[in-house]
């Protein structure tokens, strides 16, 4: 069964020239779009049947506009670009992809926590400037090494991330420590131990974030929270940049409060060239441009994904619904 019309609005987020869409071509009839402009937007919606957005905002005046739209699948797990509100009284299915970057996730976090643990970007250095070339010794050893065994993760959202994080935590030997969560609708049976996030902070030597960003957690981790923290402890940050208030982050790595930090999301993103931690250029801190999701594996599951929601949607079968 092929749709009428189906509307892919950012194409090239997903960064296609390595993936294979013919799995969303079985089941639509396709307008492709690399990054649709709102003029564009505002004109062709009026037929869609279904819409695929990654980071394009569909708004209530959007989704009102959208008179034959009857599902919008969103291309990542986060939702945060929809009007549910809006959808739900449309009687518009909105659908996520959950799960489909974990293996890229965890693997990238520990990429950063190694890099930054093992202090490979100054030692690196230090090949390049010759630092080794004159070594007295076989190698050169200019900063403490120490390993990840025995130390303590502390995870904050324990979901499908937060809990692969955690499982490939145990394979370096660590103990994990995991926040209680702030809803209290959560069920939060688990083998691993639950404490506050104060708690979490002061006895953790890496702290990961992988919980939503919410009204309520919006700078999560401020001044007060980072002098809770290990003078030598590394925060990870692969989820949202709101959690983190950045001004207080870059001021707890100039003066020491803590050892270092790893940010895969700013608050802003594109962040603006004037952004001073993008300037901070100190080797306890490295910033990437938000791609721990981005393997091409990741990607291509995300699209055999949003196939298989379109096919369940046209087959009156509920798959991945978020309202």
């Amino acid at each position: 069964m092929q749709c009428s019309k189906a509307l892919f609005l950012d194409k090239a987020s997903m960064y296609p020239d390595d993936l294979d869409f013919s799995l969303l071509d079985d089941v639509a009839s396709w307008q492709w779009f690399n990054n649709i402009n709102f003029d564009d937007l505002q004109h062709c919606i009026g037929g869609a049947e279904i819409i695929v957005t990654n980071k394009v905002l569909m708004n209530k005046a959007l989704i009102n506009k959208a008179s034959s739209l009857k599902l919008i699948c969103v291309a990542a797990t986060g939702i945060n670009n929809i009007d549910l509100d809006a959808a739900k009284r449309r009687g518009i299915k909105v659908c996520n992809v959950r799960a489909y970057a974990t293996h890229s996730v965890t693997q990238h976090i520990f990429s950063l926590i190694l890099l930054l643990n093992q202090k490979l970007l100054p030692y690196r250095k230090s090949v390049i400037n010759g630092e080794w070339s004159h070594s007295d010794f076989f190698c050169y050893f200019g900063l403490p090494i120490n390993g990840l065994e025995g130390k303590t993760l502390g995870i904050v959202g324990y979901g499908e991330l937060g809990k692969a994080v955690a499982k490939l935590a145990k394979c370096f030997s660590m103990e994990v420590l995991v926040a209680q969560s702030h809803d209290t609708s959560v069920t939060q049976a688990s083998q691993e131990k639950r404490v506050d996030l104060k708690t979490l902070l002061a006895e953790s030597d890496v702290v990961s974030l992988h919980c939503p960003l919410t009204e309520s957690n919006h700078n999560l981790i401020a001044k007060d929270e980072l002098l809770l923290m290990k003078a030598d402890a590394i925060l990870i940050n692969a989820a949202r940049g709101g959690l983190v208030d950045e001004l207080a982050l870059l001021d707890a790595l100039k003066n020491g409060v803590i050892g270092a930090a790893a940010l895969d999301v700013l608050d802003q993103e594109p962040p603006a060239e004037d952004n001073p931690l993008i300037n901070y250029q100190a080797d306890n801190l490295i910033i990437t441009p938000h791609i721990a999701w981005a393997s091409r594996q990741s990607r291509q599951k995300l699209v055999n994904e949003i196939a298989e929601n379109i096919r369940a949607y046209q087959q009156g079968i509920p798959r991945n619904i978020v309202v």
